[in-house]
């Protein structure tokens, strides 16, 4: 089911021990979309690994395709491990927002898939901020930008080292 506001169809999401807590927020604020929303874990606060559910989210982003309809929401205590671990699994761009303007380039500019936030940097208000930006700007249409993600993907299919 598409979001008439959005055009998102289903958002994962997933964090780590030190994000559980606001991923459990955010969960509830994407109830604003009526978008499916797929919780990927954790369950609890217990001690987990963040690459573990960066890679879930990041394959199930991956596998549903489509990166204007299926989106992923990743939480760590910085963002930042989180962030490079999604960024690890191949057709992923995952920008690890701390405000209302990275979030805006993320999607606009860099056509994100995934965005992280860190649980331990920024409050609930402005992780519900950066979802919202996130979720609702559309990759502009500018060859520029079209050209650099292009390139992006090159550099990922040749596993160049830059």
């Amino acid at each position: 089911m598409e979001s008439a506001t959005t055009g998102i169809e289903k958002v994962f999401i997933g964090a780590d021990h030190a994000g559980y807590e606001l991923k459990e927020i955010l969960k509830k604020h994407l109830e604003n979309y009526k978008v499916a929303v797929e919780d990927l874990g954790p369950y609890s606060t217990d001690k987990v690994d963040y690459p573990d559910y960066a890679v879930k989210v990041a394959q199930a982003v991956v596998k549903a395709g489509d990166d204007n309809k299926n989106l992923g929401v990743l939480v760590c205590g910085s963002g930042i491990g989180i962030s490079i671990a999604a960024n690890k699994v191949k057709g992923v761009r995952c920008g690890l927002c701390h405000d209302h303007y990275t979030a805006l380039m993320s999607r606009s500019k860099d056509y994100c898939n995934v965005v992280a936030v860190g649980g331990r940097v920024i409050g609930p208000e402005v992780a519900k901020q950066i979802v919202d930006v996130y979720l609702t700007t559309k990759p502009e249409t500018d060859e520029s930008y079209k050209r650099r993600v292009e390139k992006l993907a090159e550099i990922e299919k040749e596993n160049l080292k830059v």
